[in-house]
C-alpha cells in the first residue's frame, strides 16, 4: 500500500502529468506509460476509492503522486513476470466475479430502496403502533431455589439489592449489581417477563425459575415507549429492504438456472487449506 516515503519521489512526475492533462479528461485518459503499458485516470480513480480511510484523508496532490507511483512500481514488477501463476488467475477470477456481483447488487439496491419504499415500510411497521411499556430491572441469578431464598431474605432484611447481586449472582450482570437496563415485551424468557410485569416499581420478586437458573428480580422503573422517528430507523429499514430485494433476485436466478452442487462428503473440507493444489 501507499508509503509516505514514495510521495515526494513521485511529486515531480505528478506535477508533470498534471500539466499534460487537458480539460475534459475521461477515465480512459492516459496519465503515464510504463514500457508499452498505459496507466489511465480510471485505474487511479479506482485505486483512490479503495484506499483505507487513513490514506483517503490525505490531500489530493499527495494522493495523486502516491497512487501514480504505486501503480508504476506495480507495473514494473508485474512486467518481470513471464508466466502468470495459476493462483493469480484464480484470484483474478474471484475478484472479477465479486466485482460483477457487486454491480448487480448496486442496481438491485438503487431500484428497490427508494425513499417511497423506506417510508412505506416505516408506516407499515410504526404508523399504527401503540405506545408500549418498557422496564428497567435488576436481577440476581443463582443455581438453586435455596440460594435464591437466602439472597431474597438478605434483601428483605435491608441489604442493598446491587450489593447482594454482586456477591452471589452467577449471571453476566452480577458485577454491575444485576442491572439489565431497559427492555420491552418479548425480549426476556416468558417466566422472567411475567415476573417483571407483575411487580410494582421498587418491589423485589420471590424466586422465579427459568432455563438459566433461579432469579430474584427488582423492578427499578418503567416508561412508555413511543414509535421511533424515521431517521432513527432509516438504516435498519434500508438494510431490510435491500436484503429482501437481493434474496428475491437470487431466488429468481436460482429457479431459472441449473445449479449443480457436490454430494455430501464428495470433498474433504480440509482441501481448502491445501495451497499446494494451486501449483506454481
Amino acid at each position: 500500500m501507499l508509503k509516505h516515503a514514495t510521495y515526494f519521489g513521485a511529486m515531480a512526475l505528478s506535477l508533470a502529468a498534471s500539466a499534460v492533462l487537458a480539460e475534459g479528461e475521461t477515465a480512459g485518459t492516459v496519465v503515464a506509460t510504463v514500457g508499452d503499458t498505459e496507466i489511465t485516470l480510471g485505474e487511479m480513480i479506482i485505486t483512490r476509492a479503495q484506499l483505507p480511510q487513513q490514506y483517503a484523508q490525505l490531500p489530493d496532490d499527495v494522493l495523486f503522486a502516491g497512487i501514480l507511483d504505486q501503480i508504476i512500481q506495480q507495473q514494473l514488477l508485474a512486467d518481470g513476470l513471464t508466466e502468470t501463476p495459476a493462483r493469480v488467475n484464480y484470484a483474478i477470477q474471484n475478484e472479477t466475479r465479486s466485482l460483477k456481483a457487486g454491480e448487480v447488487i448496486n442496481t438491485i439496491t438503487n431500484t428497490a430502496v427508494t425513499e417511497e419504499a423506506i417510508q412505506a415500510a416505516y408506516d407499515e411497521r410504526y404508523a399504527d403502533a401503540e405506545p408500549s411499556t418498557e422496564y428497567n430491572a435488576s436481577h440476581l441469578l443463582v443455581e438453586t431455589e435455596e440460594e435464591a431464598l437466602a439472597a431474597k431474605a438478605r434483601i428483605d432484611a435491608g441489604e442493598d439489592f446491587g450489593d447482594v447481586a454482586r456477591e452471589v449472582s452467577t449471571g453476566p450482570t452480577g458485577p454491575n449489581g444485576g442491572n439489565l437496563g431497559w427492555f420491552g415485551a418479548g425480549q426476556m424468557v416468558p417466566e422472567f417477563e411475567a415476573t417483571v410485569m407483575a411487580l410494582a416499581v421498587g418491589e423485589v420478586s420471590e424466586p422465579v425459575k427459568t432455563q438459566f437458573g433461579w432469579h430474584v428480580v427488582k423492578l427499578l422503573e418503567t416508561r412508555n415507549s413511543e414509535a421511533p422517528a424515521l431517521e432513527e430507523v432509516r438504516q435498519e429499514i434500508f438494510g431490510e429492504i435491500q436484503e429482501a430485494a437481493i434474496q428475491a433476485r437470487l431466488k429468481e436466478l436460482t429457479d431459472a438456472t441449473q445449479v449443480v452442487r457436490p454430494e455430501d462428503g464428495a470433498f474433504d473440507p480440509a482441501l481448502l487449506s491445501n495451497l499446494d493444489l494451486l501449483g506454481d
